[in-house]
């Protein structure tokens, strides 16, 4: 019987999981999710084709939560994995703090300590430490390996991090963390592929879906990103206002007598591309009404806008651009956004391939363009197998 990693990505009403072969590199097996775990849940798995392999649904009104959604997981691919058994877990958790700098083996110490991150980023990390909760109760024979979002930025310059507070709060967590790390890092990892002179030089990438960030990265090294103490800054995203003037939510206390949670429901769910247009937190709904609906173009203007001024903030943090790359749900997949970026991004020396583009790349510019633009794909789940392998091997 071979050994088998389980990667899960838990958010707040949902479990996405993906099963790889124990090898050198990982090897893909099957992936799925299990969507509306409070509401009305439902489970499909997927093999590497695509193809729905299984799929279950239940009653509407179902609590299954993370432990249930697991629970049936379990049951689920005690059958489905035949000759395969599960040997380790990889989790993707939001934040690190300053303490994790890479992925570590979870034990009750290191659970502490993630617990007590959770007011650093309160929407996310209770939903991952919920998912490392159900599988040791469920296979607590199991190792476990936390992998986080916020580690691949750890290494940029103190200045880059710094916030202009007062320095107790520094001395108390309150920094510019980043988030997408795992995105960031696999992109990293593979763009010597398609373009060595970016790899080594100086790239920007974009990862672009529900939620957004870019990164400026020197030979492959954070050195810049969006995100900053929390995934609400930087980029406009789905529900997300990103970049704010503290002043406006002092307003929106002082005139409209919102309180931290009414603050916090606004700016994580009722912002961003759906409060803009009223209409769609969906890129691919607001593009398909955009031509009779101002609205939707003042969103997707908006959400263009953002992208191509932070472009020029991060190419001035890099001292200048050889490469600009795009990645994530929007980035992958819009060609519509994507040239927009791109013919905003002239004036750094992008020449654009829109016959390229329309193809789906991977070379969005010009062959002889002086900053080259590329689309590819993120693999975060393959970046936490590999973690979770290579933390394993290293404490055996």
């Amino acid at each position: 019987m071979s050994e088998a990693i389980l990667v899960l990505n838990a958010g707040s009403s949902s479990l996405k999981f993906a099963v790889f072969l124990d090898s050198d590199p990982p090897e893909p097996l099957l992936r799925g999710q299990v969507e509306g775990l409070f509401t009305r849940p439902h489970f499909v798995a997927r093999n590497t084709a695509g193809s729905v392999i299984s799929e279950l649904e239940w009653p509407a009104g179902s609590q299954l939560g993370h432990a249930g959604a697991i629970d049936h997981l379990f049951r689920w691919g005690r059958d489905e994995l035949g000759e395969h058994r599960i040997s380790a877990a990889g989790h993707r958790v939001g934040h690190g703090g300053r303490k994790f700098l890479r992925p570590v083996l979870v034990d009750a110490e290191v659970l502490a300590a993630l617990e007590a991150l959770v007011p650093l980023a309160p929407l996310h990390q209770p939903h991952n430490l919920a998912a490392i909760k159900a599988v040791s109760d469920r296979a607590p024979e199991i190792p476990q390996v936390a992998c986080f979002d916020t580690a691949f930025h750890r290494r940029q310059p103190a200045v880059a991090q710094s916030l202009g507070l007062p320095r107790r709060f520094a001395d108390e967590g309150v920094l510019r963390y980043g988030f997408h790390g795992l995105s960031y890092e696999y992109i990293a990892a593979v763009l010597s592929d398609v373009d060595p002179q970016a790899a080594a030089g100086r790239t920007v990438v974009a990862h672009l879906g529900s939620g957004a960030s870019m990164c400026a990265m020197q030979g492959g090294m954070s050195i810049a990103t969006t995100m900053g103490f929390t995934p609400l800054d930087g980029l406009l995203m789905g529900t997300r206002c990103g970049a704010i003037d503290p002043g406006v939510l002092l307003y929106l206390m002082d005139a409209h007598g919102l309180d931290a949670r009414g603050i916090e429901k606004l700016l994580y769910q009722q912002s961003g591309l759906l409060g803009v247009s009223g209409i769609s937190n969906d890129m691919r709904a607001l593009l398909e009404c955009e031509s009779n609906d101002t609205r939707a173009k003042e969103a997707i203007n908006l959400f263009v806008y953002r992208i191509s001024r932070e472009l020029g903030s991060l190419a001035a943090a890099l001292g200048g651009l050889d490469a600009l790359v795009f990645t994530g749900g929007i980035g992958e997949h819009s060609a519509q956004i994507r040239a927009r970026v791109c013919r905003e991004a002239a004036w750094l020396g992008l020449e654009f391939d829109s016959t390229s583009n329309e193809g789906g790349g991977p070379r969005l510019s010009r062959v002889d363009s002086p900053v080259s633009a590329w689309v590819i794909p993120t693999n975060e789940e393959l970046m936490i197998a590999r973690h979770t392998r290579h933390v394993l091997r290293r404490s055996a």
